[in-house]
């Protein structure tokens, strides 16, 4: 098994965004994270611990029209990232899954590393914003995370009631699940997990 970290730099007229991701460095403590939004940076500071992945991210965006382009363009480069990062997918576990409880909210979580990208977030919201981030933006970047990982990703609102718990519960159970399915498979690290031989 080689390195598995990435590097990504993506330069639009909206968006201006650095990236570095490795799986298998779990210094969390180094982790340097500024996406311009409050808000974003504390979920995905949540992510990448519970993930326990190395994350530095840097976004400088338009946040003077709002917040959209800056939390898609990041979850695009995350997406890339993972992508990266895992190269074949030779000996990763390939599937995770959690019920997480956060206080009052319980969200259920699975992903699989398919190579097939699919969505499902049945996640409500009870408030246009958190702090500065429209919560209708939390899907928008798990839309675009799957689509550039190229994933089948799953979550489901069990039950909750406050808004940042449900987010928060949301980002937790994506990094949980996340180390669980690239977590290397002990019993043959150079297996495809796969019957037809590749994940595509």
């Amino acid at each position: 098994m080689g390195v598995r970290r990435s590097e990504i730099v993506r330069d639009t007229k909206e968006t201006s965004i650095r990236l570095m991701l490795d799986l298998d460095d779990n210094k969390v403590e180094d982790n340097k994270i500024d996406t311009g939004s409050g808000f974003m940076d504390h979920m995905l500071t949540l992510m990448a611990a519970h993930g326990n992945f190395r994350l530095d991210a840097s976004c400088k965006g338009d946040t003077y029209v709002d917040y959209h382009h800056s939390v898609e363009d990041v979850g695009i480069a995350l997406g890339e990232a993972f992508k990266e990062a895992l190269g074949n997918k030779a000996g990763i576990t390939r599937y995770g899954s959690i019920i997480l409880p956060m206080d009052e909210t319980l969200i259920m979580a699975a992903i699989d590393i398919s190579g097939r990208a699919y969505l499902n977030f049945d996640v409500s919201f009870y408030s246009e914003k958190i702090g500065e981030l429209d919560t209708e933006l939390i899907k928008e970047f798990f839309i675009a995370f799957t689509r550039k990982a190229e994933v089948t990703l799953h979550f489901n609102e069990i039950y909750g009631e406050n808004n940042h718990h449900i987010a928060e519960g949301c980002f937790k159970a994506f990094g949980r699940i996340l180390a669980q399915a690239v977590s290397i498979d002990s019993k043959d690290p150079s297996k495809i997990p796969s019957t037809k031989g590749i994940l595509d």
